[in-house]
């Protein structure tokens, strides 16, 4: 009897501990659940990353001049402020590439060799991903930052009569007319003539605002000065520069462990004269086969490739998903003309559900490795955010609504292929 009851509880204590490692394992398999964190200035606290349900933090050291090295204890300091929170320094976003290296110009060795010292202290710290871009003078750009939803809430928009009465009557950019239609230009102008001049000045401010979290913002003669450095720089010309980066950097990022995520252009599309190289798939395959090894890759911005024509997002990741280090999930609904407005994450032109299913499956292969970091990309400004000072699109309620249905999609997905 005693032996019977013995084998009985050895069985049900096997079948717990068997239930406990499948479940670890469905965790460690699933993708990692991040946080864009613009550090101790940014009105979202880690505090309020973790409430959020973010177990890592994307961040970078705003406060650093771009060109500058970042000092080891600078970098230290900050991941022991985001592990004292209970939270993993999980992506760096971004280590900035200086102007003068995107154009060789000036002191561009100077620069590049002070970005792969900056590389070099942030692998020794133990951060192991870095998403960075390539975008001539501007990150992303955007015509509104307060685009009235349908629910009430505010969103991100791009429109393209509004950029091109800015490019052609307020910037008066030279032979700015050739890169728009007659139709374009005739709306343009119109357009730029109802215009009030504060909302030229705010159109203006919007467009030459600079990075999120940087202390460092255009004026309008810096943006003019930037923008002339890139005079002669062909498509052609700026990969050439690219694959240059790709040749100094990549081995300190191999020699330091450190996945390289390239950010895409946005929007995917040419503004202001200015080329623009990692915007396709044609694009990111002609990137990645520059250096093609594990540490030259790719975040995978849905928004930003999904506002292009032709772009299937749900693709990509199939081909490029082994060089996929990085994941920012947005959604977008786009119009003829190239503008388009920033949609509720599960909403919008993008198939969320098939590009969740492609990145559960991906994360099944990767998984060996740690977890694949996603983050909500952008939120629209709602709710109580609404009355206050935020850094736009990085607001927290909008992006907590964002992360909440993503990981509701991911489990669901999830949950259905173990059946």
């Amino acid at each position: 009897m005693a032996y019977a009851l013995y084998f009985i509880v050895q069985s049900a204590l096997n079948e717990l501990l068997w239930q406990k490692i499948e479940f670890q394992s469905f965790i460690m398999n699933t993708l990692e659940q991040t946080w864009r964190w613009f550090g101790p200035k940014d009105p979202v606290t880690l505090l309020h990353v973790k409430q959020a349900g973010a177990t890592g933090v994307v961040t970078a050291l705003h406060h650093i001049p771009i060109g500058e090295v970042w000092p080891r204890d600078e970098i230290l300091k900050r991941k022991n402020q985001i592990e004292s929170a209970g939270l993993t320094w999980s992506v760096v976003e971004s280590l900035p590439v200086h102007e003068d290296v995107k154009t060789q110009t000036g002191d561009f060795q100077k620069y590049l060799d002070r970005y792969k010292q900056s590389l070099a202290n942030i692998g020794k710290c133990g951060l192991d991903t870095l998403c960075y871009n390539f975008m001539p003078v501007l990150d992303w750009t955007r015509t509104q930052l307060n685009t009235p939803f349908g629910d009430g809430s505010m969103a991100l928009s791009f429109d393209q009569k509004t950029f091109a009465a800015f490019d052609l009557f307020i910037f008066k950019r030279t032979n700015a007319c050739e890169d728009y239609s007659d139709n374009l230009i005739s709306e343009a102008e119109h357009k730029f003539k109802k215009m009030s001049e504060p909302e030229k000045e705010e159109l203006t401010n919007t467009i030459i605002a600079g990075l999120p979290g940087t202390d460092e913002h255009f004026d309008f003669k810096k943006f003019k000065k930037a923008i002339r450095k890139y005079e002669g720089i062909d498509a052609d010309a700026y990969r050439s520069n690219i694959e240059y980066f790709l040749s100094q950097i990549i081995p300190v990022a191999c020699e330091n462990n450190i996945k390289m995520a390239i950010h895409p252009d946005d929007p995917p599309f040419d503004i202001l004269g200015l080329p623009r190289i990692i915007s396709s798939s044609d694009d990111i395959r002609d990137f990645l086969s520059m250096f093609n090894q594990p540490h030259n890759g790719l975040t995978l911005c849905t928004g930003s490739l999904g506002a292009r024509p032709g772009n299937n997002v749900t693709a990509m990741i199939r081909e490029f998903g082994d060089k996929i280090h990085f994941v920012h999930l947005r959604n977008v609904t786009s119009y003829a003309d190239q503008s388009f407005i920033e949609d509720n994450h599960l909403e919008g032109d993008i198939d969320m559900f098939e590009v969740m299913k492609a990145l559960v499956e991906l994360a099944e292969k990767k998984q060996n490795n740690r977890p694949l970091p996603f983050r909500p990309d952008h939120g629209h400004r709602m709710l109580d955010d609404l009355n206050k000072k935020v850094n736009h699109g990085y607001s927290a309620i909008g992006r907590l609504r964002g992360l909440a249905e993503l990981r509701g999609l991911e489990l669901g997905i999830r949950k259905s292929l173990k059946t």
